[in-house]
């Protein structure tokens, strides 16, 4: 793999209001489930108590995003309303905030309007997107809004995802929207062998010149190859984020922060050049 080593050395930053996210070195978005039905039960917060708590934990183990989620997309469910996703959502917020105010804090929804209420009420710093409403209007709303903005695609061939990634930062490119990741959704209308051809060819990624989001935390398509669970998919997603990491990845989401740090840290050590 040591042909694949240049492609983790894109020098890429984020605006995140007013202050810039470097991604010259790979970093990690800690997930944080406001969720009581997220895949992964211990990744669910719900007491303000547990909020701070995992805060705490994402930014002591290296992270440098918090991810809050709070309508679960996990395959088979029904997302909540509105009103239900933004209570729970402004309740984490509050408390991120409150305990952590210099965090770099990203909102993972589908909603434009929940986006827009995210930053102007709590600053939010990044939109994470997984595409399920309006998506025109959601682009139009990021634009306006002047932050980072994360476009996940739903298709199921690397050729796809390419497609429809370059034709989304067109679009976005022509409403204004400047800082852009890439997400080629794992797990989301990919069967286990397309998630896992879309991982082989992730380095195509680079052919677009954005920073690239990899989200395989304890997903299905880990545990389910392997025959175990998701509380037994932590070594799986490690071996994963290893790939993607030589492959171009930008950005780790993932439930175990700690993990994932040092992962970065290795396959960085691996890929330092010879003196």
């Amino acid at each position: 793999m040591k042909d694949l080593a240049y492609l983790c050395n894109m020098d890429y930053t984020l605006n995140c209001n007013g202050r810039l996210l470097s991604l010259a070195k790979p970093q990690v978005m800690g997930i944080l489930n406001m969720t009581p039905d997220s895949f992964y039960a211990a990744s669910r917060q719900q007491s303000e108590g547990a909020v701070a708590d995992r805060v705490e934990q994402i930014l002591t183990e290296g992270g440098t995003i918090v991810d809050i989620g709070a309508c679960s997309t996990r395959p088979g469910s029904e997302p909540v309303g509105e009103a239900e996703e933004w209570d729970r959502l402004r309740k984490a917020l509050s408390v991120v905030r409150r305990v952590a105010p210099e965090a770099i804090v990203s909102v993972d929804t589908f909603r434009a309007s929940v986006a827009r209420r995210a930053v102007e009420e709590y600053g939010a710093d990044i939109i994470n997107d997984v595409g399920c409403a309006d998506q025109l209007e959601m682009f139009r709303m990021v634009s306006r809004l002047h932050v980072p903005y994360i476009y996940m695609s739903r298709r199921s061939t690397m050729h796809d995802v390419l497609m429809d990634c370059a034709e989304a930062v067109d679009t976005l490119r022509s409403m204004g929207q400047k800082d852009i990741v890439l997400d080629p959704g794992f797990g989301f209308g990919k069967g286990l062998e397309e998630n896992y051809a879309v991982l082989g060819g992730l380095e195509r990624m680079q052919m677009l010149q954005l920073p690239v989001l990899v989200g395989v935390s304890r997903k299905r398509m880990v545990y389910e190859l392997l025959g175990t669970s998701a509380e037994e998919a932590l070594n799986g997603t490690t071996v994963l984020h290893t790939m993607a990491l030589l492959k171009g990845a930008s950005i780790l989401r993932a439930h175990d922060v700690r993990q994932a740090v040092e992962c970065i840290k290795l396959v960085a050590a691996a890929n330092k050049p010879e003196k």
